[in-house]
């Protein structure tokens, strides 16, 4: 991965590493020769050249290391993040997204992503260089005494054992704080976004939510603190144990040295080549440990971009052609897992093209479900779905979507410049302005995007500015829920070529008035095309062509208005108890 995405920092990298490793070895044997020399009498000004420019030379090392791993982290981080969104577009569903361990895994992922393929470059160049040094300067060590060079290597096992288990502690530490490093994102939302901050404040939840998040931070601090104690002893004891060898060979070279035994130079280049042995080993362990808890975590990223979809495109996957017939729901049953509920129960329904069906039910009936399997972001556990006859399976879920407009429940409002919360809705017009205004227009939001201080390039938003803005917050605006909800419609009548509309609660936040304006506008650009009406103000429903009643996962009741308050059945008990609201109570 280093390689592909960065193949020139990589290969300045290694021949780095390479001369930091190599060069204090050639730089220690070089002094040997100068102290020896002079204490001979003679004046090796070549040596002394030597000794300085190679000094010159490795000092030049860190920095062109600095510049090559920051760069070759930036480099693999892109490379990363890429192949880490471009896996999650592939779940064209959502069960993976709605599954809160494998939004453990996406955050741990995240994470991994932007460090981890770095870590393993670095540490891998970083170990080169280690075994580089550490063979020089143990080919040292056993030139001047092979037993003193045995002690030093002994001594260097344990060492390797302990940074290995500290970095697999490390690593379970990180994993196992994903979920509430998740939760504490939240807390943390709440208690910063404007969204959040009304209830928060009139509920008085700031302490509350601020303990948990600070709960949370708290069991995340006590791991890593237990792991870093760990650490401390474990680094505390090593260095001892390394000191005591390193002094205790110093002396006994000493003592050798007095005989006559070693010269003056061979005394500098042993207390040199200790000291490299010991810092070679303790920086590989150090960059193995590093690797094995980076390679640890990329498993969460490889984990996450390697996952099939539940839900995928497949092989041969069908172009979906222009509605002609309609959308028949053929006895669909659907849960979200094999241990939660049925939502729908054998569910059986007809949207014809040119018609518009309205679903109706209590919170739960099933209403979104159908939805969102109409959408194909899940598909029935039993039963089918089709379009035209085809089995919604075996079309290609991006395509089939693309001639769908829809207006969900919970539309998402964008920190976007209102051109593009509009825009958005069909990415391949986000440029064409006559097309979204159109669509303002027909969602009556036109005139209050147009007034904004910027028009329509006025940003909906006040967390930042956008490119282009002049730098006053005062240009950043955000609309009332009536006005993102025009917006949400709007941008799904930019589809204005598409031939099945979902209107789920289109105009729940709009005034009695407003909503009259905009059933007005839908009945008009519904005309040839199939419609999911979804409301829980029947009186909006009334023109629909066939009202469906979901009740406990199935189709209760089926037939137009008339038909069904003929029948007296739950929609009539449902219409008339609506009703009762705008009667004026007997005098």
């Amino acid at each position: 991965m280093g390689l592909r995405a960065a193949p020139s920092a990589v290969l300045a990298m290694a021949g780095a590493a390479l001369g930091a490793g190599v060069g204090p070895v050639v730089l220690a044997w070089l002094t040997r020769d100068l102290l020896d020399r002079l204490v001979a009498g003679a004046v090796p000004l070549v040596l002394a050249f030597a000794v300085a420019g190679i000094g010159v030379a490795l000092a030049s090392v860190p920095p062109v290391m600095q510049y090559t791993s920051n760069e070759l982290d930036r480099r693999l981080s892109l490379c990363a993040q890429e192949r880490l969104f471009s896996a999650l577009q592939r779940h064209v569903g959502l069960q993976r997204l709605e599954d809160p361990t494998f939004q453990d895994r996406v955050q741990l992922a995240g994470t991994a992503g932007r460090s981890a393929p770095a870590q393993v470059v670095s540490g891998s160049l970083g170990l080169l260089s280690s075994v580089a040094a550490l063979a020089g300067f143990l080919a040292t060590l056993i030139v001047l005494s092979p037993i003193v060079a045995a002690v030093v290597v002994a001594a260097s096992a344990p060492a390797v054992v302990a940074h290995l288990r500290l970095g697999r502690r490390h690593a379970a530490v990180v994993t196992g704080s994903g979920h509430a490093q998740r939760r504490q994102l939240f807390y943390a939302r709440l208690l910063t976004t404007a969204e959040a901050a009304k209830e928060v404040r009139l509920f008085g939840l700031g302490d509350f939510f601020r303990g948990r998040m600070l709960a949370d931070l708290g069991s995340v601090n006590a791991a890593e603190r237990r792991v870093d104690r760990s650490r401390l002893r474990t680094q505390v004891l090593l260095g001892a144990l390394g000191a005591v060898v390193a002094g205790g060979g110093l002396v006994w070279l000493t003592r050798q040295a007095a005989t006559g035994a070693y010269t003056v130079g061979d005394l500098t280049v042993f207390v040199v080549a200790v000291a490299g042995v010991q810092a070679a080993v303790a920086q590989g362990i150090a960059q193995v440990a590093a690797m094995l808890e980076a390679q640890l975590l990329f498993a969460h990223f490889l984990f996450v971009v390697r996952s099939a979809p539940l839900a995928g495109t497949p092989e041969a996957a069908l172009r979906p052609a222009p509605l002609r017939d309609g959308i028949v729901v053929h006895d669909v049953w659907f849960r979200y897992s094999d241990d939660h509920d049925w939502v729908l129960r054998g569910v059986d329904l007809r949207i014809p093209q040119g018609a518009a069906v309205a679903l109706v039910g209590l919170n739960g009936a099933g209403k979104s479900t159908l939805v969102k399997l109409l959408c194909r972001f899940h598909e029935p556990t039993r039963g089918r779905i089709t379009w035209d006859g085809v089995d919604l399976r075996d079309l290609d879920p991006e395509l089939l979507r693309r001639r769908m407009a829809v207006v969900f429940q919970d539309f998402q409002d964008y920190d976007l410049p209102a051109r593009e919360n509009v825009g958005v809705g069909d990415v391949r017009r986000l440029d064409d302005l006559p097309r979204i205004t159109a669509a303002a227009r027909l969602a009556g939001v036109h005139a209050t995007l147009a007034a904004l201080p910027d028009g329509y390039d006025t940003p909906l938003t006040r967390l930042f500015f956008w490119a282009g803005d002049t730098g006053d917050p005062r240009l950043g605006v955000r609309l009332s829920g009536g006005q993102w909800q025009r917006v949400a419609l709007a941008r799904a009548l930019l589809r204005d070529d598409s031939d099945l509309m979902i209107l789920d609660e289109p105009s729940s936040g709009l005034d009695a008035e407003a909503e009259a304006e905009i059933h007005r506008t839908l009945r008009a650009h519904r005309a040839g095309r199939a419609t999911l009406l979804i409301s829980h103000r029947l009186s909006t429903l009334r023109d629909a062509n066939v009202v469906a009643v979901l009740d406990g996962g199935r189709v209760a009741e089926l037939g137009s208005h008339d038909e069904l308050m003929r029948a007296d059945g739950r929609y009539a008990r449902l219409f008339r108890l609506q009703a009762q609201g705008y009667q004026l109570e007997p005098a």
